[in-house]
C-alpha cells in the first residue's frame, strides 16, 4: 500500500522556496533618506599679536543643524560566538530497536517549485500588485526628499534675515517633518511586506494540496525538488500537471488594499466576496 503523503513535511518544503521567488531580496540596510546638510565653520585663522584697543567681535549663536534619526538598520555582520573549546560527556548508550515494518518501495517525483510560480496567475498577481506599490512608495519617499531639500536652502538663504529664535524655529519643524515622513515610509514599507506575505501564504497552501493530489493520482509517494536531482526523466516530472491544477483551483489570491495591514482587513471585513476567498479562507491540510 502507497503511504500518504505527510502534509506538514510537503508544507515546510514548499514554504521554504517559495519567499525567495515571489519576494525580492530584503536589503541589509533600509533606504537612507536625505539628511540635510551641515554648514561646516569656517577654519580657525592663525594667532595674530594681540591688537591694542581693538573691540572683540561678539561671538554669534551657532546655527542648530538638522540631524534626523536614520531609520531602522539591521546589523549585517551578526556576530557569531566562538566554537565551544571544552570536552562532552560520555554518550548514551543507545540500545538496538526490534525490526519495524519496511517503508513501501519508492515511487519517485519531481518538480520545479520556480517554474510553477513563474507561470502562476496568483503568483503573477501578487508580483504586479506589490511591485508596484513599492514603486509608489519609492517615488514619495524622493519626493519628499526634495522638499526637505528645497526647504533646507531656502533656510540657508534666509538665515541672515532671522534671529536666532526664527532659525530654531524653523529648523526644528523641518526636523519634525523629517522624523514624521521616515515613520511613514517605513510603516507603508511594512505594510507592503505583509501583503505581500498574505497573497504568497495563500499561494502556500494551495500549491502544498495541488502536489499531495496530483503526486497521489499518479502513484507517487516520494517527491523532490527538481534542484535536488542530478538526473531524471520526464516521466518523473510533475511540473505542468501542478501547473495546471493551481492555475485552475488558485488564479487569483486576495491582497489587501493598498495602506491596510492584513490584520486591520480581516478585522474590517471578512473576505468572503472574492473569488479566491473560498481557497484563502480554508482550514490548512490535515496532517
Amino acid at each position: 500500500m502507497i503511504r500518504r503523503f505527510s502534509a506538514a513535511a510537503l508544507f515546510v518544503a514548499v514554504a521554504g522556496l517559495l519567499p525567495a521567488m515571489l519576494l525580492p531580496a530584503t536589503p541589509a540596510r533600509s533606504q537612507d533618506y536625505f539628511v540635510p546638510p551641515q554648514q561646516q565653520r569656517p577654519p580657525a585663522s592663525p594667532a595674530r599679536p594681540a591688537q591694542a584697543a581693538r573691540p572683540q567681535p561678539q561671538p554669534q549663536r551657532a546655527p542648530v543643524q538638522v540631524a534626523p534619526q536614520p531609520l531602522a538598520t539591521v546589523q549585517d555582520d551578526q556576530q557569531q560566538p566562538p566554537p565551544l573549546q571544552v570536552q562532552l560527556p560520555p554518550p548514551p548508550d543507545i540500545p538496538a530497536l526490534p525490526r519495524g515494518p519496511s517503508p513501501p518501495a519508492a515511487v519517485v517525483g519531481v518538480l520545479g517549485v520556480p517554474e510553477i510560480m513563474r507561470a502562476s496567475t496568483a503568483a503573477q498577481q501578487v508580483e504586479k500588485t506589490i511591485g508596484a506599490r513599492r514603486e509608489k512608495l519609492n517615488e514619495d519617499a524622493q519626493k519628499e526628499q526634495a522638499a526637505w531639500r528645497e526647504l533646507q536652502q531656502a533656510l540657508a538663504n534666509d538665515r541672515g534675515k532671522l534671529s536666532a529664535e526664527q532659525i530654531h524655529t524653523r529648523e526644528q519643524e523641518l526636523q519634525n517633518r523629517i522624523t514624521n515622513a521616515q515613520r511613514e515610509f517605513r510603516e507603508r514599507g511594512t505594510i507592503i511586506q505583509q501583503a505581500a506575505q498574505y497573497g504568497l501564504a495563500q499561494i502556500e497552501r494551495a500549491l502544498v494540496g495541488v502536489i499531495q493530489k496530483v503526486a497521489e493520482s499518479r502513484g507517487m509517494n516520494l517527491v523532490l525538488h527538481r534542484q535536488q536531482v542530478a538526473l531524471n526523466v520526464n516521466e518523473f516530472d510533475i511540473t505542468d500537471q501542478v501547473t495546471e491544477q493551481i492555475n485552475k483551483i488558485l488564479p487569483s489570491v486576495i491582497i489587501p488594499p493598498d495602506g491596510v495591514s492584513p490584520a486591520a482587513m480581516a478585522q474590517a471585513k471578512p473576505a468572503d466576496d472574492h473569488p479566491a476567498a473560498a481557497a484563502a479562507a480554508a482550514p490548512p491540510p490535515k496532517k
